[in-house]
């Protein structure tokens, strides 16, 4: 480990708390010293030199609080969602821990302002405070500044591609000193030689072809010299995050489970789905009374289609939508195959399809016409974040890896639709949704549902 990476872990954690300390203090002179004060005078009274003394307290014992929440790990890949998440949390925990006290010592606060605004101002200064760092040391590495010195094993084309992505990001932190195909004594000596002079700082095997034995050797070559050692994970390692080891017959066993949602993330989301949906059917109550008129009023036929889709597991449900065709619609598809706009998969996609009403071309372009969804996401059919769920025809027609679109619940949005919308190629949407199946979190499905209506509104693609 690179003395420079341990040095900028250690900065964030006085930054952290200058951050803190600074977005407590802003709260103060904001509620005090503002229009504020006179467009509502406070009822709770602190001086600032008390308000103070409590502040780099709180701020003491958030600390250990960001430190339990892996805020200090060493970790030099951490993404700006990641990194948002993390601070999102810990924040949040301190923000509880605040209330707990609170709660059991009545004469330390009484003002929900300075803490509801202060946790809110401290999760944006201690954000952008740890990307400032971030950045710098990004900037560090850019000038070829506490980077380390990468020694990479392997022959195939990942390889390659591997070593010229690290040439080509300078901000990475590591710099390519040697490559080596083979692990074999000849390499393995010259590395040798390279480690006596302090010249490499880590050995990466970029090739998860590699066979084992030789793999073990290079590694224990490693921990002999003294050399950080990574690997390339082949395809069981990789799902890892997804594992789970048990016994059976006394035998050590592997599971390896088709998504991180299995167990309680499974309960985690049935609920959040239940919650939002329910919301969700509250609020658009008077749309859907309007859209209901408006649908009887343009075209003949009922307000609301039920369209038969594949589910989790590859059940059969009925998908509520508005109807935004004419009637018997779904008859006529046959006429109009040949001019199927999707020849790369087996969705059917036709821009200015004859078949959709006046009003049903506005509710699809803004997405109205999925509203009903949430009484599906209500039912349990689909979950509020997911893939897209298609025909039957559709899915007979999956490729092998693309049948594990069905290993969870269709979403009313996804990662795919707010990635491209209909510029997308079926292969590329399938992939997209399968990251998410292997990636999924509670997070994630948040920023997905964030990101929807602003896709929506201002996405091009829209059809």
């Amino acid at each position: 480990m690179k003395r420079s990476e341990l040095m900028f872990s250690f900065l964030l954690v006085p930054v952290d708390y200058a951050m803190i300390v600074f977005a407590g203090l802003c709260v103060y002179f904001f509620r005090y010293n503002t229009f504020l004060a006179q467009l509502r005078p406070p009822v709770f009274d602190i001086s600032i030199f008390q308000y103070f003394k409590i502040l780099v307290l709180v701020a003491f014992f958030w600390i250990p609080i960001f430190a339990l929440a892996g805020m200090y790990s060493v970790k030099r890949s951490r993404k700006i969602t990641q990194e948002l998440s993390a601070t999102f949390l810990a924040t949040s925990a301190g923000l509880i821990l605040i209330v707990l006290v609170i709660f059991f010592r009545h004469e330390l606060f009484g003002s929900r302002f300075l803490v509801l605004a202060g946790y809110i101002t401290a999760f944006f200064f201690v954000f952008f405070g740890r990307v400032g760092i971030r950045k710098i040391q990004r900037s560090f590495y850019k000038k070829n500044i506490g980077v380390s010195r990468a020694v990479v094993f392997g022959q195939s084309k990942s390889t390659e591609s591997f070593i010229s992505g690290l040439k080509k990001d300078k901000s990475s932190g590591y710099v390519v000193v040697r490559h080596f195909k083979r692990i074999d004594d000849s390499s393995l000596s010259i590395l040798e030689t390279i480690s006596k002079k302090m010249s490499a700082d880590v050995v990466i095997l970029a090739d998860y072809n590699h066979g084992r034995r030789e793999a073990l050797r290079l590694y224990e070559f490693c921990q002999e010299n003294h050399l950080d050692f990574s690997y390339a994970a082949d395809v069981l390692e990789a799902k890892s995050q997804n594992v789970e080891v048990g016994e059976m017959c006394g035998v050590p066993v592997v599971h390896i489970k088709r998504t991180s949602l299995d167990g309680w993330g499974r309960i985690s989301k049935r609920f959040f789905d239940i919650v939002f949906s329910s919301l969700a059917l509250f609020l658009l109550s008077p749309v859907f009374a309007f859209c209901a008129i408006i649908i009887k009023m343009d075209s003949e036929g009922e307000i609301f289609v039920k369209l038969t889709r594949i589910g989790d597991g590859g059940k059969k449900f009925k998908l509520y939508k508005f109807r935004s065709m004419i009637k018997n619609a779904h008859s006529l598809k046959s006429e109009l195959l040949f001019l199927n706009e999707r020849a790369d998969g087996p969705l059917f996609k036709m821009k200015n399809d004859p078949r959709v009403t006046k009003f049903g071309r506005f509710m699809r372009k803004w997405s109205i016409d999925e509203f009903p969804n949430f009484i599906n996401v209500l039912l349990g059919d689909i979950s509020l974040v997911g893939p897209r769920p298609h025909e039957e025809e559709e899915v007979n027609k999956y490729s092998g890896y693309q049948r594990r679109l069905l290993n969870i619940k269709p979403g009313v949005t996804g990662l795919a639709q707010i990635s491209g919308r209909s510029d997308l190629t079926f292969g590329e949407e399938a992939m997209l949704d399968l990251f998410y199946i292997e990636n999924w979190s509670l997070w994630l499905d948040f920023t997905i549902l964030l990101r929807t209506p602003w896709v929506v509104v201002f996405g091009k693609n829209a059809s």
